[in-house]
């Protein structure tokens, strides 16, 4: 397994990073909430999964230990595969996940695209004995972005989560109107909350 990569940060979207070391150039998935810890960073020691299937090979990567850890515990419930896993941790900040798996609030869950009654259920009754027994930690705080590109990689972000480009833009359209300030991780995690309702 690959534990961690130490490189430089050749290219930072919210959804991948390409990181290079020792002339190797990595393309690793990540979530919003990694993004935000990446951003402005031009060095970075990024913990990662590597998930083996029949027909690829496929990084993810995670700026902290606790989201990791949710990571994999996500996908070792039935019916939640990375896909999913890595929605949930760019729409519900990982302290939030815990607490709604451990104190059984299943509506947290409600507000991730893909995720209904029953998947919410299962992963609260699946991983709410181990994460009450593992110590809690604090996340890091968020960053911002500059606002001339906030709107384009939201869209980007949001369509390679699996959103369609035409209700992205309306959703986005909308929300900026209100006059809230939004950071990028702020802007696409009410989008989301938006589009799945």
């Amino acid at each position: 397994m690959i534990a961690y990569i130490d490189g430089k940060i050749t290219t930072l979207t919210p959804t991948y990073v390409l990181t290079e070391t020792a002339g190797i150039g990595y393309h690793i998935n990540i979530s919003l909430h990694t993004y935000s810890q990446l951003e402005g960073k031009s060095q970075f020691k990024i913990l990662t999964v590597l998930l083996i299937k029949e027909d690829s090979h496929t990084l993810y990567g995670f700026a902290t230990e606790e989201e990791r850890t949710l990571f994999q515990h996500l996908i070792s419930v039935n019916g939640v595969g990375a896909g999913i896993a890595r929605l949930i941790l760019s729409s519900v900040m990982p302290h939030d996940i815990r607490q709604a798996i451990i104190y059984d609030n299943e509506r947290v869950f409600g507000q991730v695209k893909g995720i209904g009654p029953k998947t919410a259920k299962r992963i609260i009754i699946d991983l709410k004995d181990k994460l009450s027994k593992e110590p809690e930690t604090d996340g890091p705080k968020i960053m911002g972005i500059s606002t001339n590109i906030l709107r384009d990689e939201s869209s980007a972000a949001l369509q390679a989560l699996g959103f369609q480009k035409a209700a992205i833009d309306r959703t986005l359209t909308t929300l900026l109107k209100d006059g809230n300030e939004y950071n990028l991780e702020q802007l696409v995690k009410a989008a989301l909350r938006a589009l799945s309702s």
